[in-house]
């Protein structure tokens, strides 16, 4: 593959420069000798309509091309054209269509007549390029000896290309010129055009392959398929997306590919009958297809032939929505139920009875033929007479010119499905309102050289440009049409399914859509409903490269193998994997403690802050060990107001006797929050110290197990560590001693018992921890750690706050000034 491509690069790099120098030269405004002469013609295959302003467009009204053999010792023939294809020209039509409409409309570009012209790139990348150099050179010359020849007005603005090969090929040099190029195909999407410094004036009314891309891997996860094979294209819309997958899979982590196989170019049966081999034997039955509608019928012959069933197919939108001669009964039992995106389908309002009013020009001729002759050729398969060599597509009687062509059941007139040639019609009217708002321009206040406006006498590409990158309108279909700076378009796919009726005939109807937003990412929405599975179950398939490891085992990736790829190990012993309830209780703590706060808002109580002490050993049940620090302080500024709480509580009594009314004044609002903010600072200074000084650190324990190595979080600092957790002990025994001495005061405004008792607990708690966490290793340090910040906070939690939440929801009548004095007096 690297040698195809090398080639293929190669050649195209040559093209270019060649095509760049006469390029550069025949734009070249230095020359001006007084007479030119031209070498040769391209005899270009075109239609034309003349205008005040003329856009251009490239479109493949033929499906293939002869390109004469260079010998290099005469002059070579003109490469011809053969194949016609249908939905090409139905694409240059809708273009041709779309000016006319604009034309009778009178609110846009009014005294203003759009012209075009277009040329068929008959798919080849050669003619392609020659076809837009004509356009915006206005001539159709191979050779231009001086810059001062006159031909016909060259183009503001081109439509097309619908590769993205070509496409990357031309703009590459468009680009140097700021000439403006819309590409509308669905082959056109390579993510490498999104690049403004490589394409600075290429544009494009089809989403990139990179939303493609992620499209693509929401219905994965949509599904659960995090194991799928991958078929791709050797050339810039195949690689770049297979690149471009791989990456978004690597930095999502939403799955991994089984395989990826390039499909040949050719119908090499013993390729393709390898790639077939390779995925009956993959475990993926999830296959993508990144590949055009030409390969994917020649990999689809083989399948059937080796009868490879049970795959879901998850197709690209080069052949979702377009692949008429795959829906088969040859075919459907191996594609049926494929899944796939597509360009989003619209409709024009108009376009039939346009494309009614054809009729064969027979006065008009070059060497590719007249593009509406070949199509009456082919719609009524009939032929002019004389029969110019290579004009006959499929033979029969003579034509008359006079054929129905209303009544004819052709698929060149059905409008039913317009995907591409919406497309087409968004990017001419993105050109049409880009030239109207440039003529809108107030002289004195336009965005140029000195506030000047451009002017349709002396109109630049480069001056429609910045129009275009700022052009935002809504289609009669209701679709924003505007391009972010990238150039790409508002992005939005309509999801696929191939259905097969009882009747045996197929459908491939809408089950859903994929959007992007600046916002939001990717959106995805499906009607589950309406997707037909092609399986006996009816179901989606299952298709994952291991199962998940269940309770008791861990997983173990498997040794050059992608990481969805693992084994299911027991645990060892005296541990256990139970996935998902590791932090269960540090959640019910905090949702508990989520409830307390509703009660105390509600009824005009304090709000609690114990919800550091909750998320406190969910961190440390992450290994997030440097929080041992955040642990000490959302301890202390607990333990704190607790403790300042219990002197308040013995100032009020001890103010109720004489002499004692003074003793309040050191025990205001600011007083209070001063002394939390004082204690919780002096730990701050602690753990602060400690961090600095001396962190923890991994440290390998070689002499817990003989046969193990287990990875401990090392204080750094033993001392540092025993100075947090005795500021803690210090604070919480001030606590505990305040408390008692206030324990016998009257009930009803004394908390002072239920702060012994919780302290208590606390001290109790932490007083048993240390001990054992300095005999316990690694993980179970770990463990106790998290034991102690919960037992001790869900201590201070019930013991503290479950009593006034009896009162206020079981006694509310207890609940009262009155009462409580009353119970006060009594006592």
């Amino acid at each position: 593959m690297k040698a195809v491509m090398s080639s293929f690069l190669l050649s195209n790099l040559s093209l270019s420069i060649l095509l760049y120098s006469y390029f550069s030269y025949a734009m070249s405004s230095s020359l001006f000798p007084s007479s030119c002469q031209l070498q040769g013609q391209f005899n270009l295959n075109r239609m034309q309509k003349s205008g005040d302003v003329i856009l251009g467009g490239l479109f493949p009204v033929h499906f293939f091309s002869s390109i004469p053999d260079l010998s290099f010792t005469s002059q070579p023939q003109q490469p011809s054209c053969h194949g016609f294809y249908v939905q090409g020209f139905r694409q240059a039509q809708t273009m041709a269509f779309a000016i006319d409409e604009i034309n009778n409309n009178s609110s846009l570009l009014p005294n203003v007549t759009l012209g075009y012209t277009l040329y068929d790139n008959c798919v080849e990348l050669g003619i392609g390029f020659r076809g837009a150099f004509s356009l915006v050179s206005g001539q159709e010359e191979q050779i231009i000896l001086h810059s001062t020849c006159v031909g016909n007005p060259p183009v503001v603005g081109i439509v097309g290309d619908s590769s993205s090969t070509r496409s990357i090929a031309i703009s590459s040099i468009l680009g140097l010129y700021r000439v403006p190029m819309v590409s509308y195909h669905y082959f056109a999407t390579c993510s490498c055009l999104s690049d403004r410094q490589k394409y600075p004036s290429f544009f494009r009314t089809i989403p990139s392959d990179a939303f493609q891309v992620r499209a693509m891997i929401q219905i994965l996860k949509y599904f659960g398929w995090t194991w799928a094979g991958l078929l791709i294209t050797d050339d810039d819309y195949g690689l770049h997306a297979a690149r471009s997958l791989q990456s978004e899979l690597s930095v999502s982590g939403e799955g991994c590919l089984a395989y990826i196989e390039v499909l040949p170019w050719d119908k090499d049966t013993d390729e393709l009958r390898r790639i077939v081999n390779v995925m009956k034997k993959s475990t993926a039955r999830v296959v993508i297809a990144f590949v055009h509608e030409s390969h994917m019928i020649n990999l689809i012959e083989e399948v059937a032939k080796q009868n490879v069933t049970g795959l879901q197919w998850l197709a690209s939108e080069g052949w979702t929505a377009t692949a008429a001669v795959l829906q088969t009964t040859k075919f459907m039992p191996y594609l049926c139920g494929t899944l796939g995106i597509a360009i989003r389908r619209g409709e024009i309002t108009g376009l039939r009875e346009f494309l009614l009013k054809i009729r064969p020009d027979l006065h008009h001729n070059t060497n590719y033929g007249n593009s509406m002759v070949k199509f009456w050729e082919f719609t009524f398969q009939c032929r002019f007479a004389p029969a110019p060599a290579g004009w006959l597509e499929g033979g029969g009687a003579l034509c008359t010119g006079q054929e129905d062509l209303e009544n004819l059941n052709t698929e060149s007139l059905d409008i039913s499905n317009l995907r591409p040639e919406y497309n087409v019609y968004k990017a001419v009217y993105a050109l049409a309102y880009s030239l109207d708002d440039m003529l809108r321009c107030k002289p004195g206040r336009g965005p140029f050289s000195g506030h000047s406006c451009a002017t349709l006498q002396s109109l630049e590409p480069w001056e429609l440009l910045y129009y275009l990158e700022r052009v935002n309108f809504t289609t009669p279909f209701g679709d924003q049409v505007s391009f972010d700076k990238n150039g790409d378009v508002v992005p939005i796919y309509d999801v696929m399914n191939w259905l097969w009726l009882p009747d045996g005939s197929t459908e491939v109807h809408n089950v859903g859509e994929v959007k992007g937003s600046a916002f939001k990412g990717e959106e995805i929405l499906l009607d589950e409903d309406k997707i037909f599975w092609n399986f006996n179950s009816k179901k989606p398939v299952q298709s994952v490269c291991s199962e998940s490891c269940p309770p008791g085992t861990h997983m173990v990736r498997r040794k050059g193998e992608p990481k969805c790829c693992f084994d299911c190990i027991p645990c060892s012993e005296g541990k256990i994997n139970n996935k998902g309830s590791k932090s269960f209780i540090s959640f019910f703590l905090i949702y508990q403690h989520d409830i307390l706060n509703f009660i105390f808002i509600k009824y005009n109580m304090q709000f609690s802050i114990f919800r550091f002490l909750h998320l406190s050993p969910f961190a440390r049940l992450l290994g997030m060990h440097q929080l041992h620090a955040a642990f000490g302080i959302s301890f202390v500024l607990c333990v704190s107001c607790i403790l300042v709480k219990t002197m308040v509580v013995l100032a009020v009594f001890k103010a109720s006797k004489p002499g004692g009314v003074t003793s309040l004044k050191w025990f205001g609002a600011m007083q209070q929050r001063g002394t939390v903010l004082c204690l919780t600072s002096i730990q701050a200074a602690i753990c602060t110290t400690w961090l600095v000084s001396a962190s923890p650190t991994p440290h390998k324990n070689t002499q817990y197990q003989n046969d193990k190595i287990v990875y401990e979080c090392a204080f750094g600092s033993a001392v540092g560590f025993a100075v947090l957790l005795g500021y803690i002990g210090v604070l919480a025994f001030l606590s505990f001693l305040i408390a008692f001495l206030a324990r016998n005061l009257p009930d009803s405004f004394n908390e002072a018992k239920l702060i012994t008792f919780s302290m208590l607990i606390f001290c109790a708690v932490w007083v048993a921890f240390v001990p054992v966490y300095i005999s316990s290793p690694g993980n179970y340090a770990d463990a106790v750690e998290v034991f102690a910040i919960l037992a001790s906070s869900f201590g201070l939690l019930i013991t503290l706050f479950g009593p006034k939440c009896y009162i206020i929801i079981m006694r509310p009548e207890l609940n009262t000034k009155k009462s409580i004095m009353g119970r006060g007096s009594e006592s």
